[in-house]
C-alpha cells in the first residue's frame, strides 16, 4: 500500500477486507451481532487458552499479522495479494485467542488506518477472523491427528490449513454479498472471480504460515498452542514402574523473553522497511470489485481524514518515511492494544481459579 492523498487511493481494499458500501446497512447491523456474539464467545474460551505461556505471545502474533498484511505480494498479472492470518494465530495461540488477535487487528487498521469500512467491521471481522480461523483450526487438528506426531507434521498440517482458509473466507464474502450487495452482479461471476483469485492468494498465505510456525515450532515447540502434545514424554522406570519424565527446561536461546523480542523486532523491520517494497497491484477484493462492479456504491471511509489513513503518516512527504513511520506506529499500537487485551483476560482466569481454591 502506498501513501497517496486522492480519494480513489483511499478506497484502496485490502484481501476480503469489506470497505462501506459493499453490504447494505441491515445485513451489515446482523454482521455486526454475529460478530460482537463470536468475539464475546472466544473472550470466554481464551481464558482457557491463555496461560504463563500463550498470554506473552497473543499480543506479539496481532502485532505480526498486522505488520505481515502489509506486504503484498503479487498473485497474478496485476493482481496482489497478503496474510489474512487466521490459520496463523489459531495455530500459534489457539481458535479462541487466534478470532481475538484478527479482531484486534482489524480494529487498528479500521480506526488508525482507514482500512476496511467501520460499517463493514462486522462482516470483515466474521469474514477474515471468524471463517478463517474456524475452517483453518478444524482442518489442522484434523489433520495433525492422522499425520505422525512429528514437527513436520504440524508444519504440514499449518499449510494445508492456511490455504483452504483464504478461498473459504472468500466464498464467505460471495455469501453476504448475495444477501446483502449493494450492487446486481451475478452471483456466479462473484464466487467464480473470488474463490479463484484467492486459491492463488491462498499458497502465499500457506507458504507464510508454514515458514513462520515451522520457525517457532523450533525454538520453542511448547509455545505453539496447535503442537501441544506434540511427542510422549519420556517414561523412566523407578522402583519397576514407569513413571513420566520431567520436561527439560528450555534452552535459554528460545527463551519466551528472546523470542518476544525477536518477534516484536521483526514485525517492526516488516512493517516499518520491506513494506514499502510491496506490491502495488490491487488486492483479490479490489480487483474483482473493480473488474465485475461490485464497487459501484462504494463509500469514502469515515477515518479518510486520519493522520495514517492509507498506512501514511500526514504531512510527511517522503514516501518511504511516510510509509515506515505509520507501519511502525501500527505494530506498537496493535501490540499495546492486543497485549493489554489479552492481559485482562489472562487476569480474569487467573482470578477466577484463585476464587475456586
Amino acid at each position: 500500500m502506498r501513501s497517496c492523498n486522492s480519494f480513489a487511493r483511499r478506497l484502496i481494499i485490502r484481501d476480503v477486507h469489506v470497505p462501506d458500501g459493499f453490504i447494505n446497512a441491515p445485513v451489515s447491523a446482523v454482521a455486526g451481532v454475529v460478530a460482537a456474539g463470536a468475539v464475546a464467545v472466544s473472550l470466554r474460551g481464551a481464558r482457557r487458552e491463555l496461560d504463563e505461556r500463550t498470554a506473552p505471545l497473543a499480543g506479539l502474533v496481532a502485532a505480526f499479522i498486522f505488520a505481515v498484511q502489509m506486504l503484498n505480494f503479487p498473485v497474478a498479472a496485476g493482481t496482489s495479494g497478503h496474510l489474512l492470518g487466521g490459520a496463523l494465530a489459531a495455530i500459534l495461540v489457539g481458535p479462541w485467542t487466534g478470532v481475538l488477535c484478527i479482531a484486534v487487528v482489524l480494529l487498528m487498521q479500521g480506526i488508525l488506518f482507514a482500512d476496511g469500512g467501520l460499517t463493514a467491521l462486522g462482516v470483515n471481522i466474521t469474514v477474515m477472523g471468524v471463517v478463517t480461523v474456524v475452517v483453518a483450526y478444524a482442518l489442522f487438528r484434523g489433520l495433525v491427528l492422522v499425520l505422525p506426531r512429528t514437527r513436520r507434521s504440524v508444519t504440514v498440517a499449518s499449510f494445508a490449513a492456511a490455504l483452504v482458509s483464504v478461498p473459504a473466507a472468500a466464498a464467505a464474502f460471495t455469501l453476504v454479498y448475495a444477501i446483502g450487495g449493494t450492487t446486481d452482479v451475478p452471483l456466479s461471476k462473484v464466487l467464480t472471480a473470488m474463490v479463484g483469485v484467492h486459491v492463488l492468494i491462498g499458497i502465499g498465505e500457506a507458504v507464510i504460515t508454514m515458514l513462520t510456525v515451522g520457525a517457532v515450532v523450533a525454538v520453542r515447540p511448547d509455545l505453539v498452542y496447535g503442537a501441544r502434545g506434540l511427542t510422549a514424554p519420556l517414561k523412566l522406570r523407578v522402583d519397576g514402574e514407569l513413571v513420566d519424565a520431567a520436561e527439560p527446561a528450555p534452552v535459554a536461546a528460545g527463551s519466551p523473553k528472546k523470542l518476544w523480542i525477536g518477534g516484536v523486532v521483526t514485525a517492526l523491520v516488516l512493517a516499518g522497511f520491506v513494506s514499502f517494497y510491496a506490491s502495488a497491484s490491487p488486492d483479490g477484493l479490489e480487483k474483482v470489485a473493480a473488474d465485475k462492479g461490485i464497487d459501484a456504491k462504494v463509500e469514502e471511509h469515515a477515518a479518510a481524514g486520519s493522520p495514517l489513513a492509507d498506512y501514511g503518516v500526514k504531512d510527511v512527504d517522503n514516501a518511504r518515511l511516510s510509509g515506515g513511520l505509520a507501519g511502525a506506529i501500527g505494530v506498537g499500537a496493535t501490540l499495546a492494544v492486543g497485549t493489554g487485551a489479552f492481559w485482562v483476560v489472562r487476569r480474569r482466569r487467573t482470578s477466577q481459579e484463585t476464587a475456586a481454591v
